[in-house]
């Protein structure tokens, strides 16, 4: 069977047995801080496990695709050196919502893989964990395994947690016994050693507690399944190789290496383990890609360069000196595609990104080398390269230390790697820190108590934006509360709302919540959970209660403001496919009520003229004034089919709202929108930059908003004619001519203050002084800027034969100094040196070459004091 097949038939399995296929979630985390990537199946589950999210079905059933390279879960210097370890891989996985558990659990497992994969019952082992004396009693009673090949194992290797917090609990293991050829030799050997002999395949998880930050574990709602098995690791076992990488997953990546390199796979073991690494991060970089994760130097932008860069690293030792992995990318799209089709619309620029990262570490490689020399040659002497230059080489070129080290052995030096790992624990704990800052850390805990309590939001803004409700929860400075009075500032809750909680890029909405007795000021809206819609109000009269009946009311120039920014933000996300190609897609967006934000993949910065066209053709689609339609409750399958686009970080259910604007919109959204295209008047785009690596950012504004940058477009227009009193059509030609007469006088200027410096450059040889042999001028040059310094240096320099000269200037806030040193000198006074020293007198810095230095700072008071220092300085030398 090809790995693809395994696939399709572990899905039809679970399929057959009632679960529902649900497709692989991206690999970015969906509103989940505790992780950089998805490293499990069961993370797009996470919430439904915590009783924060309801589903229609209760048994699942996906094939995960997954990066471990970060955190907890890092795989990334064992891959290529082991036959098993990967960055990117599939993970195979069932899953009940409360609906059955172990013993069913178990005997889907075992059924599958001895009935449907036909697995010798004989090679099979089980683990469970010590204290889980029912899943050791299902294995021997409902299984009939024999005793001693069930096995307790301990919390290290059969109690599974996602992360430091979330769902976890004790699990059993589904191990196969590949044989003595697989064992490392030991006689200790046996299930549980690390050796492959005998290799986990599946792990089924009893997911039956929630562990927070603390670690207390709270019992989960519902117990529930969680299990895993690698697609690579099955494979292999069913296509009998003794590596994944030998398997056709991977193996077709390999042969595109050996293509490239000239090499043969398995000839040679270093060879060997550069092309798996290649294979392995190829995929990985690819797929992290596809679903909107660019190099950059934080967060998973920086897993992503490190990644990339490792691949690069090993393509040199194979001694490919060109940019190869983007070739490699679309061997990985032609495996892979038939699983996973949106590669083919991404491959592009997938392979575009990989590229241009390449071309840039090839240069960084080069000077990476460059520094280690240098280092070699520094620390021979006591024959060890310190901790902090192991780890420069490490996080700024993507040198893995084992190469560090085995450069450093060939020269007869060892590395400090205990210093090595105390930068490396700094930078973690940073990077923890940094990551966390990025997100608003974990639910609050009382929202989750709402939802487990079942308390949901009914939200009905979508067609109205008045409505009455009643006042369910108030919370104050992070308590809950019975009342408020005024100037108080709480989080208030209703039954139902039309104020839509911000979400998806949207803002949230602002507005009034009035009771019998109280009037409340909303200032925001927010959805931090699925079902929960919290007004940020301020009370402005009276005093409201839980359990009032209010009359809600959405502030509609606002909202209407909003919508006309949304649906353009739609057009333009179209008409940008249309414009610069189909592999645009969203990576991110704001829709406020005075603009909208829209960043987007794209590798190079667009041109006016293509600025100009997609805003003719967006103004064009306004005027068609096409009909914004909105479909509910369709499933997800059905509006991809239909041409709808989903983006990077949402998650979608199973039923999707779908947003069409004429023939040429079609798009998952949640949000708020105009009724027709015709109704946002004006469109237009102020501003087109890059917002990170590979990602571009439009700033633009639509309805009345583009209507008031207009009008001061005029306004300054009006100005600039008044000013210089002309008429509008005469502006350009009236600018030009003042600036052509500008710089010729400035020209003019420009050639007197020379001759002038000329003058004084002869004036200051009177002042030349000869110290120890050597002519020493320090000299106040007054009105000359830092660039006319050095038009007085050439002069001095022309007229002194031997010498040094100190030269300075100044206005009312800055003070500037050049230090020129005649070419016979400079073995004994370096100016680089000397103004290093002089700078901070002047409250600046500075730095330069043997013969030339300039320094800038901004005391000019202290001018006369630098200058005086300057002769102290080289009198002394």
């Amino acid at each position: 069977m090809t790995g693809s097949e395994i696939r399709e038939l572990f899905l039809k399995y679970f399929d057959d047995n009632n679960h529902n296929i649900v497709r692989s979630s991206s690999l970015i985390p969906s509103n989940d801080p505790t992780l950089l990537f998805t490293n499990a199946g069961m993370v797009q589950f996470k919430d439904v496990f915590l009783g924060l999210e309801k589903r229609s079905y209760k048994r699942a059933t996906s094939s995960q695709k997954c990066v471990r390279a970060g955190g907890k879960h890092n795989d990334l210097e064992n891959v290529g050196r082991t036959a098993r370890h990967h960055t990117f891989f599939e993970m195979l996985g069932n899953f009940s919502f409360g609906d059955y558990f172990k013993k069913e659990a178990i005997e889907f497992g075992w059924k599958l893989l001895t009935e449907v994969y036909k697995l010798p019952i004989e090679k099979l082992w089980v683990t469970v964990f010590e204290d889980d004396d029912e899943a050791s009693e299902l294995w021997q009673k409902v299984i009939g395994l024999p005793q001693d090949r069930v096995l307790r194992m301990g919390e290290k290797d059969n109690f599974w947690s996602m992360g430091d917090t979330g769902p976890c609990g004790p699990c059993s293991e589904i191990l196969i016994d590949q044989g003595e050829e697989f064992s490392c030799g030991k006689k200790t050997c046996a299930p549980g050693c690390d050796c492959d002999r005998y290799l986990e395949l599946w792990n089924l998880v009893f997911m039956q507690y929630d562990r927070d930050s603390s670690g207390k574990m709270t019992p989960l709602p519902n117990p529930s399944i969680d299990t895993g098995m690698g697609l690579e690791r099955i494979t292999a076992v069913l296509q009998g190789v003794k590596s994944n990488y030998e398997t056709d997953l991977l193996r077709g990546v390999i042969a595109n290496v050996e293509e490239i390199s000239g090499k043969t796979y398995g000839q040679d073991e270093g060879a060997d383990v550069s092309m798996r690494v290649i294979a392995d991060h190829a995929r990985a970089v690819t797929f992290l890609i596809s679903d909107g994760v660019f190099p950059s130097n934080e967060g998973r932008g920086y897993v992503l360069r490190r990644i990339l860069r490792r691949a690069v690293r090993h393509a040199k030792m194979l001694g490919i000196e060109d940019p190869c992995l983007y070739k490699i990318t679309r061997r990985v799209k032609e495996i892979m595609q038939d699983a996973y089709p949106e590669l083919e619309e991404r491959i592009d620029f997938v392979a575009d990104v990989v590229k241009n990262e390449e071309e840039r570490f090839f240069e960084t490689i080069d000077r990476g080398l460059e520094l280690l020399k240098v280092e070699i040659d520094k620390h021979k002497s006591e024959k060890v390269i310190p901790g902090d230059v192991v780890f420069k080489l490490y996080d700024t070129f993507g040198f893995p230390v084992d190469l560090t080290e085995d450069i450093a052995s060939e020269n007869g030096l060892t590395l400090d790697l205990k210093g090595f790992e105390k930068e490396m624990d700094h930078q973690r704990t940073q990077s923890r820190e940094a990551w966390k800052g990025d997100v608003n850390g974990e639910l609050e805990p009382l929202y989750r108590e709402f939802i487990s309590g079942g308390m949901v939001v009914n939200f009905t803004g979508y067609d109205r934006t008045t409505d009455t409700g009643r006042i369910t929860a108030l919370i104050k400075d992070g308590m809950l509360v019975d009342s408020a009075g005024e100037g108080d500032k709480v989080e208030l809750i209703a039954d139902q709302t039309p104020f839509y909680g911000e979400s998806g890029g949207q803002v949230g909405d602002r507005g009034t919540i009035e009771a019998e007795k109280g009037i409340a000021e909303v200032v925001d809206t927010k959805k931090p959970l699925p079902g929960i819609i919290v007004h940020y109000a301020v009370i402005k009269k009276g005093t409201l209660l839980v359990g009032d009946k209010v009359d809600l009311k959405v502030d509609e120039k606002l909202r209407f403001a909003i919508e006309a920014h949304h649906s353009t933000t739609h057009i333009l996300h179209a008409v940008l496919r249309e414009v610069l190609g189909t592999h645009v897609g969203q990576a991110g967006s704001l829709v406020a009520p005075g603009r909208l934000r829209f960043d987007f993949t794209h590798h190079s910065s667009i041109d006016s003229k293509d600025i100009r066209k997609m805003e003719d053709i967006i103004n064009d689609r306004i005027r068609w004034d096409d009909s914004v339609v909105i479909e509910t409750d369709v499933p997800y399958d059905d509006a991809i089919k239909k041409g709808a686009m989903a983006f990077f970080e949402e998650k979608y259910g199973d039923k999707v709202r779908v947003v069409s604007i004429g023939d040429y919109s079609v798009e998952l959204c949640g949000g708020t929108h105009l009724d027709t295209s015709g109704e946002a008047g004006l469109f237009k785009i102020v501003s087109e930059g890059a917002s990170s690596a590979g990602v571009r950012r439009i700033d633009a504004l639509a309805g009345r908003s583009a209507w008031d940058f207009m009008r001061g477009k005029e306004d300054t227009l009006a100005q600039a004619s008044d000013i210089l009193r002309v008429s509008e059509s005469d502006l350009i030609s009236r600018l030009k001519k003042l600036v052509k007469e500008n710089e010729l006088v400035k020209s003019e200027l420009d050639t007197y203050k020379n001759k002038v410096l000329s003058e004084r450059a002869g004036d200051l040889m009177d002042n030349i002084k000869e110290v120890n042999g050597t002519k020493i001028l320090s000299a106040e040059v007054s009105g000359a800027d830092a660039g006319q310094l050095r038009k007085v240096w050439d002069d001095v320099k022309s007229k002194l034969d031997s010498g040094v000269a100190v030269l300075g200037s100044r206005d009312n806030s800055k003070a500037y100094i050049l230090i020129g040193v005649t070419k016979d000198l400079t073995s004994k006074y370096h100016s680089g040196n000397i103004v290093k020293e002089l700078a901070p007198i002047i409250g600046g810095r500075g730095g330069g070459k043997p013969d030339l230095a300039q320094a800038g700072g901004d005391n000019p008071e202290n001018l006369d004091k630098a200058l005086s220092k300057a002769y102290e300085m080289i009198s002394a030398n």
